[in-house]
This record gives C-alpha cells, sequence and structure tokens, in this order.
C-alpha cells in the first residue's frame, strides 16, 4: 500500500505528497494535460515543441538545467499524446529549488524570437534524424493514418511533417503556452524524504499566486468503428521486410484495458509467449517480434510487429499470425497460466513503484486519469480477470475486419 496525501490549490492545481523517509533523494513531477491530440490541424508537433521551450529559460532562472545539476539533482521530460511530463530528482533539501523553478516556468517562461527559433532548429533537426533517417523512423505516420481515421492520434507525437513546427509563429506558441500550462491543468507529484504538511506550505507559496488559464481544448470527432480491414504496402530504405497489425483496442479506464494488457503478454512478452514461441522459434518465420497496447487514454491500439527471417513471404507470415491468433482463440488460457501471469504482473506493478522516482510518475499519471487510488487497486482488477473474460475478449479483438495491416517492405 502507498500512502500519499491529496490536496488542490485554489487555482486548480492538484497535488500528490507521499512520504518517504528511505531515500536522502525526491522526485518531483510536473504533470501537464495537454498531449499531441490537443494540437490544432496543421500545427502538430506542439506539445513535443514546449517539451523542448520549457527548458529553454524562465524569467527568472535563465538555464533551469545548471541550476538543478548545480543543487546535485538532475531533471528531464517526456511527452505522449494525452500528456507532458517534467520531473526534477534532488536532494530532499533542495525542494524550495524545485518548486521555485517548476513554478517559475509554469508562469514566467521566456517566449522569445531567438530563444524560439532555436528550440524550433533542435526539433526539426530531431525530427529529420528519428522520422526520415532512420530505419522505420516513420512507421507512426503510416500506421497512425491507416488505424485512425479521425481521431487525433492519427497524428504522431513528434509531429505530422517538420513544417508545421518550422511555420509555427511567436503568437501561436505564446497562445498555446498560455493556454495550457497553468494550475488548473497540471498536476503536481512528490515523493520523497518529506513532510507532507510542511511541503503543501511551500507548494502554495511558489504556486498558490498563479492565475488560472482557460485550457480551451479543439474539438475532435470520436474514432467510428472499424467495420471493414485495411491493408498498406510501404516501400523504404530498409533491409528487412516488417509486419504491422493493429486493432482497436480499449481506453485506458475501460476493463477490456486490463483483459488486453495481458493478452498482450500471454502473446509476446517473453520467448515463451504464444507467438514468439511458435513464430520466432518454431517456424522461424520472424527474427523478432513484439505484442503491445498503446495504453493511451482513450481508446488506442492493440499491436503485432515483427521483423521477418530473410527470404519469407510477408504475405505467408501475416497467414501464420492469423493462424496462431485462432488456435489461441479456440484454446484459451489455463487456470494455472493465468495465475501464473497475475503473479507476475502483480510483482512488476509492485516492485515498478519502489522508488519515489517511480511512485511520484505514477501518482501523477494516475492523477490526470482522474483516480489517483489507481495506484494501489490495479493489482487487484488483474487477479479479478478470469480465463473465460481472456478468451471472450481475444475473440472479439482479433477480428480480420478489425485490423489495421501494414507491410513495411524494403525498396525493389
Amino acid at each position: 500500500m502507498i500512502n500519499y496525501k491529496r490536496y488542490q490549490l485554489a487555482n486548480g492545481l492538484r497535488v500528490l505528497l507521499q512520504e518517504d523517509p528511505s531515500s536522502p533523494m525526491l522526485t518531483l513531477c510536473m504533470n501537464y494535460e495537454v498531449g499531441s491530440k490537443d494540437e490544432l490541424p496543421g500545427r502538430s508537433g506542439f506539445a513535443h515543441l514546449f517539451e523542448h521551450l520549457m527548458f529553454a529559460g524562465s524569467l527568472h532562472a535563465p538555464n533551469f538545467d545548471q541550476l538543478i545539476q548545480l543543487a546535485g539533482g538532475e531533471n528531464n521530460a517526456f511527452t505522449n499524446q494525452d500528456m507532458t511530463v517534467f520531473y526534477d530528482i534532488l536532494p530532499y533539501q533542495n525542494l524550495d529549488l524545485g518548486l521555485w523553478l517548476e513554478a517559475d516556468r509554469m508562469q514566467n517562461l521566456c517566449i522569445e524570437p531567438q530563444p524560439l527559433q532555436k528550440e524550433k532548429r533542435v526539433v526539426v533537426e530531431e525530427f529529420k534524424e528519428s522520422c526520415m533517417e532512420e530505419p522505420y523512423g516513420d512507421l507512426w505516420h503510416i500506421l497512425g493514418d491507416l488505424a485512425f481515421k479521425e481521431h487525433p492520434y492519427k497524428r504522431p507525437v513528434i509531429g505530422e511533417n517538420f513544417e508545421h513546427i518550422e511555420a509555427a509563429s511567436l503568437e501561436e506558441v505564446r497562445e498555446f503556452y498560455e493556454n495550457y500550462y497553468c494550475p488548473n491543468n497540471a498536476v503536481l507529484s512528490i515523493s520523497g524524504n518529506i513532510k507532507a504538511e510542511e511541503v503543501l506550505e511551500r507548494v502554495e507559496h511558489w504556486f498558490g499566486h498563479i492565475p488560472r488559464g482557460a485550457v480551451k481544448r479543439p474539438a475532435y470527432a470520436a474514432e467510428p468503428p472499424q467495420l471493414v480491414g485495411r491493408k498498406k504496402v510501404h516501400r523504404a530504405n530498409v533491409t528487412d521486410a516488417a509486419l504491422y497489425m493493429a486493432f482497436p483496442a480499449a481506453a485506458r479506464l475501460e476493463t477490456a484495458y486490463y483483459l488486453e494488457d495481458l493478452l498482450s503478454d500471454i502473446l509476446g512478452l517473453s520467448d515463451s509467449s504464444l507467438l514468439v514461441r511458435q513464430l520466432v522459434k518454431q517456424q522461424k518465420l520472424f527474427s523478432e517480434l513484439d505484442v503491445y497496447i498503446t495504453g493511451t487514454v482513450e481508446a488506442g491500439l492493440f499491436v503485432i510487429e515483427g521483423k521477418l527471417q530473410e527470404g519469407v513471404a510477408i504475405e505467408q507470415a501475416e497467414q501464420a499470425v492469423w493462424a496462431a491468433l485462432e488456435e489461441f482463440k479456440a484454446q484459451p488460457i489455463s487456470e494455472e497460466q493465468l495465475q501464473k501471469l497475475q503473479n507476475n504482473t502483480e510483482h512488476n506493478l509492485l516492485f515498478g513503484e519502489i522508488l519515489p522516482f517511480q511512485k511520484a510518475l505514477s501518482l501523477g499519471y494516475y492523477e490526470l486519469l482522474g483516480q489517483a487510488q489507481l495506484i494501489n487497486e490495479e493489482a487487484d482488477y488483474y487477479q479479478q480477470i478470469t480465463a473465460k473474460q481472456l478468451e471472450l475478449q481475444a475473440q472479439f479483438l482479433f477480428q480480420q475486419e478489425k485490423a489495421s495491416v501494414l507491410y513495411y517492405l524494403p525498396k525493389a
């Protein structure tokens, strides 16, 4: 059981505090409820751009990284479709420094022509290197567009193209910042050698005066049900053919999410998993194979992907995947296998939240979902799953009319 305390300031900032006297360090996470799905059409990549801009300096702290490092800490950030997260790991004595820095860049980020142009160049270069030069780097530009027809999850987090970032005006960037980077769109989660009541006073001191923001999100259409299978062939400068099969998956807070998470483990977690054992080890059709869910807040994707062995026809590989899935649907997992998998999942959840860093990240994430208590409840959700539920979910999920299949092939 992870004990924590939850507060909310008058300006809307949600605060999650977890006391862990076992560590000399603390982790401070600033979680903003803005991701790539919140971007306007034609202005993709803004959330990721701000992941960079937030380190470019604020009114009272022109060099964020240097101040953290001089205090014996480290920091980083990440962006996904639903949120942007910044974290600082510091000796607990330097909590005030972390709070001051995060509050300053929440209210006083320096969005000026010179730093903006610098970060735009960095982001554009990252786009070119990761999406245009790396093998399979454009995968999510293709697969996302194939699997989603309406929902903004079709756009990659890094952006649809680098021209959107190049064309971003100073006014547009400032508007994005003022709309989303405000206390009522954020969660502050802290874990470490702290006293909750004392820390809350410091949080109120540094953040309490920051005004609420408007937080106007663009409207977007719900993704319609997929009724017909989709297939696309893409050729690029790669050496190995790859197969990608994506199925519409449950939203993060739906019961089916937990079923599909276990299904992905059954099919592709390890060398003994069904698809890996059959298609990599036994039939030797794939050199590597992975199965995962995207785990997005709204309905996402269940993905099976693998690189083919040389000389294997991609149509043969796809047929083998379908055959294995049909076999699994007809012969579901035994109760003994399920219990072993459930115990392994519970072990990973518990041991994945030992350090203050892990607990602060999880508390912020669950609070953004609106259910901070999940940090203590999710293991029970997995334990309650039955083999029959997994069987029915597999039959519902793995249907050819629901599949978006991508053949990613070397150029002829």
